[in-house]
């Protein structure tokens, strides 16, 4: 990894991290939207934001979740599994707007994991965790994709990397 690379990952995760915070309350538990999420959609420009974002979960989940253990597996496992999911289809998708139609599908549908998570720490529901933690997933990501989309056009994601 370059030193380019490193700093731009630092970058990002460090971002991830503070919004994570700004937004704790609703970041963790059955009903979560977290915000930060919306980042997830700069893995559509390149490959390798995959470093800053995953950093940024972990260490947002080290610092702020209540279920620390689960989520280092689950949390970190899901963002990781969803981001490499959307790196593989990238490569037979070619446009910017469809790969983020994917990476909302692939987030949406990983929140199985988090469900999992729920079900283990908090003993809450299979079926109805991952409901409402995909239907939060999948909002943030509808609502981040063309703020994402719009910033690309000014910032130009794809060349910083």
């Amino acid at each position: 990894m370059n030193v380019r690379t490193l700093v731009i990952s630092g970058l990002l995760a460090a971002l991830y991290v503070v919004v994570s915070f700004v937004f704790q309350p609703i970041s963790f538990g059955i009903y979560q939207f977290r915000v930060p999420e919306i980042l997830n959609h700069l893995i559509v420009f390149n490959k390798k934001y995959i470093y800053g974002i995953v950093g940024g979960v972990f260490i947002s989940n080290l610092l702020f979740s209540p279920m620390v253990p689960y989520d280092l597996i689950f949390g970190v496992g899901q963002s990781l599994l969803a981001l490499l999911l959307v790196i593989f289809a990238s490569r037979f998708i070619k446009s910017i707007k469809g790969r983020m139609i994917v990476t909302i599908i692939f987030f949406t549908f990983t929140m199985f994991l988090i469900a999992i998570e729920l079900n283990l720490a908090l003993d809450l529901p299979f079926l109805l965790s991952w409901m409402t933690t995909a239907v939060g997933e999948f909002i943030v990501l509808l609502v981040g994709a063309p703020i994402i989309y719009g910033m690309n056009k000014r910032i130009q994601f794809e060349k910083w990397l």
